[in-house]
């Protein structure tokens, strides 16, 4: 009796849907881990890494441990928007013994500069402020040098020599910057306004070593001419703060963009 052979069975039109299904699925993991790995952070994106090696057989769970899972690792929320915050100001508590020590000193100096200036009614030849350099004792062209000289003036000796000794009470360098306006200078002794400010910075630097009598070594003379001014040249008043120079007293972090002393190896 002859066997009764079974139909073959048509084959499925839609077995294409299994693979699209997998390769869909294949796909949004892709995207899932990039998108948790775009948030940076080394540990969030190791547990990533083992979660996914985890789900695809490549790293079996160790005994006593648990696979960190890659729903419960990742936070899918959008980052914290970034805040730029000042450093906290400098206390008691955080600056260490040395920076405290500098601060009351040239606090000290600076109280004591405005009281003699206060004192003589000079006030508009003498500023003083403090800044990221360190105390900065402004000296007046009016107060301290006629217009186009770098002589300092005979009457304004003593007011200076009083500020001076308030700062000889500090070891700390001093940078001497001497600034102009931008009016072109009229004088046959210097050529421009860059001759004038350095000719002022280097003779109150002679002054210092040779009448006052300081280190050499703490002193450095500069010359700005009209490239920093602090008021706008367009006016008169303006000009007149622009006309200066300075005696910076700097700090032990100003100080570190001054060049070292000694030799040094070049290449």
């Amino acid at each position: 009796m002859r066997k009764k052979h079974r139909s073959e069975k048509a084959p499925n039109p839609e077995r294409w849907l299994i693979s699209y299904a997998d390769f869909i699925t294949l796909l949004f993991a892709v995207f899932v881990t990039l998108y948790a790995i775009s948030q940076v952070d080394k540990r969030k994106v190791e547990e990533v890494a083992v979660s996914v090696r985890g789900s695809f057989g490549y790293e079996q769970q160790r005994s006593g441990s648990v696979v960190p899972s890659l729903v419960e690792t990742v936070d899918l929320r959008p980052p914290p928007p970034v805040v730029v915050s000042q450093p906290p100001p400098v206390s008691s508590e955080t600056a260490p013994p040395g920076v405290l020590v500098e601060a009351e000193q040239f606090a000290s100096i600076k109280e004591g500069i405005i009281s003699v200036i206060q004192t003589k009614g000079e006030q508009e030849k003498v500023k003083v402020a403090m800044d990221n350099r360190g105390l900065v004792v402004s000296l007046k062209e009016a107060g301290f040098f006629d217009s186009g000289s770098a002589t300092i003036r005979p009457d304004a000796l003593p007011l200076l020599q009083e500020v001076v000794n308030l700062l000889a009470a500090s070891a700390s360098p001093i940078r001497i910057e001497g600034h102009t306006d931008n009016v072109p200078v009229h004088s046959k002794a210097f050529q421009s306004n860059w001759e004038l400010s350095t000719a002022r910075a280097t003779n109150l630097v002679h002054y210092l070593v040779d009448t006052m009598h300081f280190n050499p070594t703490r002193l450095t003379a500069l010359g700005y001419g009209e490239f920093r001014p602090i008021a706008d040249n367009g006016d008169e008043p303006g000009r007149a703060r622009n006309r200066r120079v300075d005696l910076v007293l700097l700090s032990s972090e100003g100080e570190k963009g001054e060049p070292l002393p000694g030799f040094r190896q070049e290449e």
